[in-house]
């Protein structure tokens, strides 16, 4: 039988501690939750590995999304600085596995997704987790009902930030996401000031551009 409390551990110390993500609120999360819940069967028994994993079964609704890896997800929530009064909106929630991480050291998050299926996914997944609720919607246009939030955190790269996201933040508040697509991306820390946000690219990270964030192709002669 495999085991995955030995493969969570090797992750732990070979994928978090060793990419500078120690803080203990993190480090203990990710230590206790069981990843490979999150996803997809057939790829449980790589749930720890250093690699992004699709959110559903090949043709399955999902399938197109992925969870980020775990050393790239630790870095944006460690760069969120998030602590236990903060309200946070997470965009690209997937399966809820970021989620369930971040509702260990914030106060309350929102799960945000754009597809439906997911949405109930995560909602299983999380059943009985009292600080998270679950929203359906475009991701760009974030989720106002809940807003103001302390924290915005982006699963997944970006290649412009909607200005409804920003005016979703509180004066003050940070929004993370890896700015750029393939190689060329940056884990980046936005904080919203009374100019708008001003960013500051912390690491390098790859990743899928989440749904609606890439730009618009330019007319060329």
């Amino acid at each position: 039988m495999f085991d995955f409390a030995q493969a969570r551990h090797f992750m732990i110390e070979g994928q978090i501690r060793t990419n500078d993500v120690t803080d203990p609120g993190i480090v203990s999360a990710m230590a206790q939750i069981e990843r490979e819940r999150f996803v997809p069967a057939s790829f449980q028994t790589v749930a720890y590995a250093d690699r992004d994993l699709p959110a559903a079964e090949s043709g399955q609704a999902g399938a197109q999304r992925s969870l980020l890896s775990p050393m790239v997800l630790g870095k944006i929530i460690r760069a969120a600085n998030i602590v236990a009064s903060d309200r946070v909106l997470h965009v690209g929630s997937t399966t809820g596995y970021g989620t369930a991480v971040i509702a260990r050291i914030a106060g309350s998050v929102v799960a945000l997704e754009d597809s439906e299926t997911l949405t109930q996914e995560a909602s299983k997944n999380l059943s009985g987790v009292p600080n998270v609720s679950f929203a359906t919607g475009p991701l760009t246009a974030g989720w106002a009902p809940g807003a103001p939030y302390d924290v915005i955190v982006m699963e997944g790269a970006v290649e412009e930030l909607p200005e409804a996201l920003s005016a979703q933040l509180k004066e003050g508040g940070r929004l993370v996401a890896i700015v750029g697509s393939g190689r060329t991306g940056r884990g980046t820390l936005f904080r919203r000031t009374p100019a708008g946000l001003s960013g500051f690219p912390l690491f390098d990270a790859a990743a899928p551009i989440l749904p609606g964030f890439a730009k618009a192709s330019a007319f060329v002669f």
